[in-house]
């Protein structure tokens, strides 16, 4: 499976309080999401509102594609949703 993500702007949720983002498996689009409690936990947004969050994506967008690369990989390439606790689990911290 070739993971990739794409070029397009992560979008707000704000009924689910989450950035959605899309990940290409080989090719195909899959929509992932990470929560406005992860951004906050992990890549310094000061609030649940649009810009911050947006600001904490573009800010941690590296890891959060890392992170979100082996959660695709576990799960067979369906859409994955990026919660604050899965950033501390062992092998998904920083190096």
């Amino acid at each position: 499976m070739h993971i990739t993500f794409a070029d397009e702007a992560p979008v707000y949720d704000g009924d689910d309080l989450a950035i959605h983002f899309a990940a290409l498996i080989d090719g195909e689009p899959v929509v992932c999401s990470i929560t406005a409690e992860a951004l906050e936990d992990h890549f310094g947004a000061k609030s649940p509102r649009e810009d911050d969050l947006l600001a904490a994506f573009e800010q941690g967008a590296a890891r959060i594609r890392a992170v979100c690369a082996e959660v695709l990989d576990d799960n067979g390439g369906q859409p994955a949703v990026l919660r604050s606790g899965l950033f501390r689990v062992a092998g998904l911290e920083p190096d």
